[in-house]
């Protein structure tokens, strides 16, 4: 059953703060969180023709599959695409500094910065030092490839099987909302 355009609202007024804190605690960056959500959102407004459940929970697991989409995008990419937003002719606009903080609260960023800085101490050496050098230096896999003396496809495999492990390693920690919609 297709979603109209009303369904598409309402959800978004439902568990847009959610997908914001989702992304928020994948990016530490509320700017690229609010992008990512407003991305995922406009992604499923210009495809609700294609979903195919009956509730709003089918319905939320569909747009968390967006969502990781625009997630897997943006990791790859560096930055968010929009051309949904795009589509739709809507534009972005800086956050102010209480809805920054806003967010970092939503998102309890404090402690998911505590838990990665721990876990990634707790990673093969090799795994944390390529990740620092993607995640913390924001290095682009050229330049850790160099770094690394390594080619660039090896880089983007060896961040990609880091981030993996890291997601692995951080699974138990992830609020019940999400790891019900990944279901």
């Amino acid at each position: 059953m297709p979603l109209v355009p009303s369904d598409i609202s309402r959800l978004y007024a439902a568990h847009a703060r959610e997908l914001v804190a989702y992304f928020a605690r994948r990016t530490y960056d509320g700017e690229v969180a609010v992008d990512l959500t407003a991305e995922t959102f406009a992604a499923a407004f210009t495809g609700r023709a294609r979903f195919v459940g009956r509730t709003d929970e089918d319905a939320m697991r569909w747009i968390y599959g967006i969502a990781r989409n625009q997630l897997a995008q943006f990791f790859r990419d560096g930055r968010v695409e929009r051309t949904a937003m795009a589509k739709l002719g809507v534009e972005r606009r800086d956050l102010t500094e209480p809805e920054y903080e806003r967010i970092e609260e939503l998102a309890e960023l404090d402690g998911v910065r505590r838990r990665v800085a721990s876990e990634l101490s707790a990673m093969p050496e090799d795994q944390a030092r390529i990740l620092r050098l993607r995640v913390v230096d924001e290095l682009g896999y050229d330049e850790i490839a160099e770094q690394l003396d390594i080619s660039e496809t090896t880089a983007r495999a060896r961040v990609s099987r880091a981030l993996r492990g890291l997601a692995v390693r951080l699974e138990p920690f992830m609020p019940a909302e999400e790891a019900a919609s990944r279901a």
